[in-house]
C-alpha cells in the first residue's frame, strides 16, 4: 500500500485544482481564500464544473452542504447532479450557485430561539478554506450554516469569526517586534479522540447502550484496569484489522491519521491527528468520530464515543491541543534554547496565562455537558478547576523577570538509562503533568478537558477569542513603549502579580489541590448545571460581541440548547433505567428466586438445611428495587410541570440523578447475586473483553 497515493484521493485539494482549473483561476482562487475575499461568479461556476466533473468521475451521483448544526454532529442534504434536457432525457450539471448557497430548514435544528418553526428559511455557505471531500459517494463541501437574517446556527461560522479576530490582532503583535513579513496568523489544533470497541451484538442486547451511549446498570469486572496491561499493550489482530481499514478511510479523505494505540481501559483506543488549522481540525475531527463508527460496523464492532461509557473504569477524553502558527513558519509558542531572552515567547505566554485566568468560567463552560460531569475530577481526567500547567523552567523564568533579576538557565541534560550501547536521550526541560486541566506541553497548550463526543469548533472559538483579547491588550501596551524590552518585562511583572494564581504545576487530582484552589479564588463549577449560567455573564456577552464572534442572541441561543440538551439526555437515560428494570430486570430476577426457592425446597425434602442466604439477599434486593423504579418514576413525571429550562435542569441533577444512582446501586448488587443464564443483558465482563 502507497499511503502517498492514497492519501487525499478523495478530496478536491489544490493539486486537483491546479490541474483542473485555468491557471489565472487557481491563482485568483488561491488570492481570494489568502485575503479573505468572495469568490466573483464566473469564478465559483467554473470551480463548481471542475468539482462536478472530478466528482462524477470518482463515481458521484450527488452533492451535499456539509454542516455541522448545534447537534455536535454533521449534517448534510444529497442534491443530484441531473437537470431535465427534453423528454425523459438529462443531463449533468452544477453551478456558481448552487456550490456557494444552499437552503436546508433552519428551524428544524437546534437554535435556542433564534427561529420559529414559520420562519423556516436557513442557508449553507460554501467554506473554500476547507476542501470538498466524497464520503460514501457523495461530494461533500463544507459549508457555515445561518439564519434567513444571518444568525449562526452551526458551530463553524463562529470558529472562523474567531479565527480572523486572532488572525489580525496576532499580526499585529508580531509586526510591533519586527516581523513585518508576516501576514497571517493561525491558530492550529491536534485533537487527540478517544474511543471504546464493544462487540456490536453484545452492544444490541443492551438497551441503556443503544439510547443513551453508556451502561446505566453494570456491576464491575473482575478484572478492569488495575493491572495496567491495557495501555500501549499489543493490539488485539481484530481490532489491528479495525485500526488499519480507519487510517486508509481517513486517508483518502485527506485526515491526517498520525498515531493510534491502546489505552487505559480495557476496550479503549486512542487516534491523534497531526496539526493542522483549527478550522481544518474540526472539520477532520468530525470526519474521524464518523468514520470511526461507521468502520467499527463494518468489523463487527460498536464505536462508543461517551464520555464515561462504563462506571469505574476510566472514561474518554479529546485532548485539544492547540497553538498559534505564521504563514512565514513561526511558532508563537516555540521558546527556542534561551526561552528568557525569546521577548515574543515570553508575551505570547502571557497572553495565554492572562486569557485563562481571566476566563476560567468560559474554558469550564466550553467542556459542559451531562457525559463529561462523569468524567471530569474522577481520578482519570483533569479537574473542574481550571489551572495552567507551565513546569518550574518556565516559571522560575517568568519569576525571575518579574522579579527584575536574571535566571539561571539549567544545563541541557541527558537522560542516563545505565545500560551500555543505548543511547543517552536528551532531557525536556520539564516533565508532563497528566492532571493538569491546560498545559504547556513544549510548542503548544494541550486542553485535556473536552469530553470524547465533543466538536473541538467550540473549544477553540473561546481559545481563539480570549487569547486574542490579550494579544490585543498587549499590542495597545507596547505600541505606547519607547522601549520593547522594558515594555515586555512588564508586561510579565504585571501577569504575574495579576495571573499567578492559575499556575499550578503539582498534582491536580489531590483533595489539597480543591482547597488550594478555592484559597486562590479559582473558579470551580462542578457541574454542567453550575457552570452553564455563567455563559451569558456580562463580561461573556461584552467579550464576544466587541470581536464579533458571537452576538448577545447567538450567545443566548447556545446557552439554550446547551441547558435543553442537559435536560433530554438525563430524561432518557432516567426512562431508560426505568423501562429496563420493569421490562428486563425484575422478571429476570424473579425468575432466578422461583429457582432458588424450588431448590430449597427440594432440598427441604432430602433433609438438606438449604442455604436462605442468596434468597434472602435477593428478596430483600427486589423489593428495594421495585421502591427505587416507583421513586425514580416520581421524579420523572415532576420534571414535566417544571417549565423553566435551567429549573428543570437543576432538578435533574439535585433530584434525579441520585435516585438514578440509588436505582443503579440495588441492581448492581443483585446482578451479582443473580445466576448468569438469567441476567437479562450483557455483563461489564462480556462487554469489556469482547474485542478478543
Amino acid at each position: 500500500m502507497d499511503v502517498t497515493e492514497i492519501f487525499g484521493s478523495l478530496v478536491f485539494n489544490d493539486a486537483v485544482m491546479k490541474k483542473r482549473l485555468k491557471p489565472e483561476s487557481y491563482k485568483e482562487f488561491q488570492s481570494c481564500v489568502d485575503r479573505d475575499k468572495s469568490l466573483p461568479p464566473y469564478l465559483a461556476d467554473e470551480i463548481a464544473k471542475a468539482m462536478m466533473d472530478w466528482a462524477i468521475e470518482n463515481g458521484c451521483t450527488h452533492y451535499s452542504h456539509w454542516f455541522q448544526p448545534m447537534t455536535g454532529i454533521t449534517a448534510e442534504k444529497h442534491d443530484s447532479f441531473i437537470v431535465p434536457s427534453g423528454k425523459c432525457r438529462v443531463v449533468t450539471e452544477f453551478n456558481g450557485k448552487e456550490l456557494i448557497k444552499g437552503e436546508p430548514d433552519a428551524s428544524s435544528f437546534p437554535n435556542g430561539g433564534l427561529r420559529a418553526t414559520f420562519e423556516a428559511r436557513g442557508y449553507t455557505a460554501w467554506d473554500p478554506t476547507s476542501y470538498a471531500f466524497i464520503k460514501d459517494g457523495v461530494l461533500c463541501i463544507p459549508t457555515a450554516f445561518c439564519s434567513y437574517n444571518g444568525e449562526a446556527l452551526d458551530k463553524k461560522t463562529p470558529l472562523l469569526r474567531s479565527m480572523q479576530v486572532i488572525n489580525r490582532e496576532g499580526v499585529r503583535l508580531l509586526h510591533i517586534f519586527g516581523r513585518t513579513d508576516v501576514k497571517k496568523v493561525i491558530p492550529c489544533a491536534g485533537p487527540e479522540q478517544e474511543y471504546f470497541l464493544v462487540d456490536r451484538k453484545l452492544y444490541q442486547e443492551r438497551p441503556d447502550l443503544v439510547f443513551t451511549g453508556r451502561t446505566l446498570f453494570g456491576a464491575r469486572s473482575p478484572k478492569g484496569q488495575e493491572l495496567d496491561d491495557h495501555y500501549f499493550g499489543a493490539v488485539k489482530p481484530r481490532v489491528v484489522n479495525y485500526m488499519r481499514d480507519l487510517d486508509v478511510e481517513l486517508w483518502k479523505v485527506g485526515v491526517f491519521a498520525k498515531t493510534k494505540h491502546n489505552e487505559v481501559a480495557p476496550g479503549q483506543h486512542e487516534l491523534a491527528t497531526v496539526y493542522c488549522d483549527t478550522n481544518t481540525a474540526t472539520d477532520h475531527n468530525q470526519l474521524v468520530m464518523e468514520l470511526m463508527k461507521k468502520v467499527a460496523t463494518r468489523h463487527g464492532f460498536k464505536c462508543l464515543l461517551h464520555e464515561k461509557p462504563f462506571e469505574g473504569i476510566n472514561g474518554s477524553g479529546k485532548h485539544n491541543n492547540w497553538s498559534l502558527a505564521t504563514d512565514t513558519g513561526i511558532n508563537l509558542f516555540h521558546a527556542g534554547d534561551n526561552p528568557s531572552d525569546n521577548m515574543l515567547f515570553i508575551v505570547s505566554l502571557c497572553a495565554v496565562i492572562s486569557a485563562v485566568s481571566k476566563h476560567q468560567d468560559l474554558l469550564r463552560i466550553s467542556v459542559a455537558s451531562a457525559g463529561n460531569d462523569h468524567r471530569l475530577g474522577k481520578q482519570e481526567a483533569p479537574p473542574a478547576i481550571i489551572s495552567i500547567f507551565l513546569g518550574e523552567e518556565l516559571s522560575g523564568i517568568l519569576q525571575a523577570i518579574a522579579d527584575g533579576r536574571n535566571y539561571s538557565q539549567r544545563a541541557k541534560c541527558e537522560v542516563e538509562i545505565g545500560v551500555k550501547g543505548l543511547p543517552k536521550l536528551p532531557q525536556d526541560t520539564t516533565d508532563r503533568n497528566r492532571t493538569s486541566p491546560f498545559a504547556f506541553t513544549g510548542n503548544k497548550f494541550e486542553f485535556r478537558m473536552p469530553g470524547s463526543r465533543f466538536s473541538v469548533a467550540g473549544i477553540n472559538t473561546v481559545l481563539n477569542t480570549i487569547v486574542a483579547e490579550e494579544i490585543s491588550l498587549i499590542s495597545d501596551y507596547l505600541e505606547g513603549c519607547s522601549d520593547l524590552k522594558e515594555g515586555v518585562a512588564q508586561i510579565v511583572k504585571d501577569t504575574i502579580r495579576k495571573h499567578k494564581k492559575i499556575i499550578f504545576n503539582g498534582n491536580g487530582y489531590s483533595e489539597e489541590w480543591v482547597k488550594e484552589a478555592e484559597k486562590r479564588g479559582l473558579v470551580n463549577y462542578p457541574t454542567t448545571v453550575d457552570a452553564l449560567p455563567h455563559m451569558t455573564d456580562e463580561k461573556n456577552v461584552k467579550l464576544f460581541s466587541k470581536y464579533g464572534v458571537y452576538t448577545g442572541e447567538e450567545l443566548k441561543s447556545r446557552q439554550e440548547i446547551l441547558i435543553e440538551n442537559y435536560c433530554k439526555k438525563l430524561h432518557i437515560e432516567a426512562v431508560t433505567m426505568t423501562d429496563m428494570t420493569r421490562n428486563l430486570i425484575l422478571p429476570a430476577v424473579t425468575s432466578y428466586m422461583k429457582e432458588l426457592a424450588e431448590t430449597a425446597l427440594a432440598e427441604k425434602a432430602l433433609d438438606v438445611t438449604p442455604d436462605l442466604t442468596v434468597l434472602k439477599r435477593l428478596n430483600a434486593l427486589y423489593s428495594e428495587t421495585i421502591k427505587r423504579v416507583k421513586e425514580l418514576e416520581t421524579e420523572i413525571e415532576l420534571t414535566t410541570g417544571k417549565a423553566d429550562d435551567l429549573e428543570k435542569a437543576k432538578y435533574y441533577k439535585n433530584v434525579v440523578l441520585p435516585a438514578m444512582d440509588k436505582l443503579r446501586e440495588s441492581v448492581d448488587e443483585t446482578e451479582l447475586l443473580t445466576a448468569k443464564r438469567y441476567w437479562p443483558m450483557p455483563t461489564y465482563a462480556d462487554l469489556l473483553f469482547s474485542e478478543n
